[in-house]
């Protein structure tokens, strides 16, 4: 790469060459102008990128508005070019029992399970289809879909601390567009197994899918991602992921919380007049995690200043989200319909609205408020979440009277 005399200097100067290079080779390989000739042209690039390169280049393809899936879909191609040079570029595992190692760990335990597939799939497309045989991959690919859990860890615990701590940080928002891929991706393998409807070519579409995009995050994320991530973040904050990532839960191998937890809060002797009564921050606290929604509160500059913890969350959240760009905390595709919810409140156009989803057999009514204050001053935005499947069961009355114990 470069020697140890090259100044600092030297060496971004030959960082920016080589990105813009890497810009003009991505155009040419994604939208098919020439690619073949424009490999040629730049091999000593190709040749010389480091790790930090793609992570950087991503971020500017990002901030240049190019599509998501030309981004994507033009990235795949880019990195199996250069994946020579990347293979060959020094790295060093992360520690055992660090943050990144438990990471790779889960990695390394989905690719286990995705190997056991392999023999069934081909017996699927020598037509040696039987019913023990659908049965299995099933259970496999459920098993497979349970990783899924580890994206929400990295979309809810990692990328605030990437937001926080690098400058060039918009790679994650394709990371999060790929989770959101795999996920579907992995629903529609599992339903279409379980319809006894088999249809062999959609199978191998969504199978290739699933493999290549599973494969090609873990190796983006260990090779690329991660050790960009220690270079320019404090260890220490890295390791202060483990607990909170416990709690949510590894899908395959979750370690113990490495410290024991407060045994209860420290509140001060100060009371909260809410003009309406009187009340103790432990009485506050108690109040929102009784309730039965999950309650979000993002301030004017969109940042997000509370949640509430009730035993029952629909969506998770964790402390890492606390100050983080309420745009962050979305994946792309939606980020514009948040941008213009919240536009729409700031300008007074609207203070409301409402969403309802089905999930995991359950009725999930989702409603946004604007928070204004006695000079109709915007304040910010409240989001309410709640699982409404036993209110739209409820027929006739039922008194308070009528209850018993």
């Amino acid at each position: 790469m470069f020697n140890k005399s090259e100044t600092m200097s030297e060496f971004s100067t030959h960082q920016i060459n080589r990105l813009a290079e890497l810009k003009i080779l991505f155009d040419a390989i994604t939208y098919k102008n020439h690619p073949v000739e424009a490999i040629k042209k730049y091999q000593k690039t190709i040749d010389d990128t480091i790790s930090d390169d793609v992570v950087i280049l991503v971020h500017n393809l990002m901030e240049s508005s190019y599509p998501m899936e030309d981004i994507k879909s033009g990235i795949n191609k880019l990195i199996n070019v250069l994946r020579r040079s990347l293979d060959s570029y020094s790295y060093s595992a992360p520690a055992t029992d660090t943050f990144f190692d438990i990471c790779i760990r889960n990695n390394n335990e989905v690719k286990n399970r995705l190997n056991k597939l392999r023999p069934f799939i081909l017996q699927i497309n020598k037509q040696e289809v039987t019913e023990d045989i659908i049965t299995e991959m099933l259970r496999l690919w459920k098993e497979v879909q349970e990783f899924t859990q580890y994206y929400v860890i990295k979309e809810n615990v990692l990328f605030p601390l990437v937001e926080k701590h690098l400058s060039q940080y918009r790679c994650i928002a394709v990371m999060w567009s790929i989770h959101d891929d795999i996920r579907r991706n992995l629903n529609d393998l599992t339903n279409l197994l379980a319809s006894g409807q088999l249809d062999l070519q959609k199978l191998n579409r969504l199978t290739g899918e699933v493999f290549y995009n599973i494969y090609s995050i873990a190796f983006r994320e260990e090779r690329l991602l991660y050790p960009f991530i220690a270079k320019n973040a404090p260890a220490t904050e890295i390791e202060n992921l483990w607990n909170e990532s416990v709690e949510i839960g590894f899908p395959y191998f979750n370690p113990q919380k490495k410290y024991a937890e407060p045994t209860g809060n420290n509140f001060s002797s100060g009371l909260v007049d809410l003009k309406s009564g009187v009340l103790s921050a432990e009485q506050l606290i108690l109040i929102f995690n009784h309730l039965p929604v999950d309650i979000t509160y993002v301030d004017e500059n969109n940042k997000v200043c509370f949640f509430s913890t009730p035993k029952k969350r629909t969506f998770t959240r964790t402390n890492a989200v606390l100050g983080r760009d309420v745009r962050n905390c979305h994946p792309h595709e939606s980020v514009h319909v948040v941008e213009q919810i919240v536009e729409s409140f700031r300008n007074g156009t609207k203070d409301k609205a409402d969403f309802w989803i089905n999930m995991k057999g359950n009725k999930i009514l989702i409603q946004y408020f604007a928070v204004r204050n006695e000079r109709n001053e915007y304040k910010g935005v409240i989001e309410v979440t709640q699982e409404i499947s036993e209110i739209q069961a409820l027929e006739g009355e039922r008194r308070i009277l009528d209850w018993h114990q």
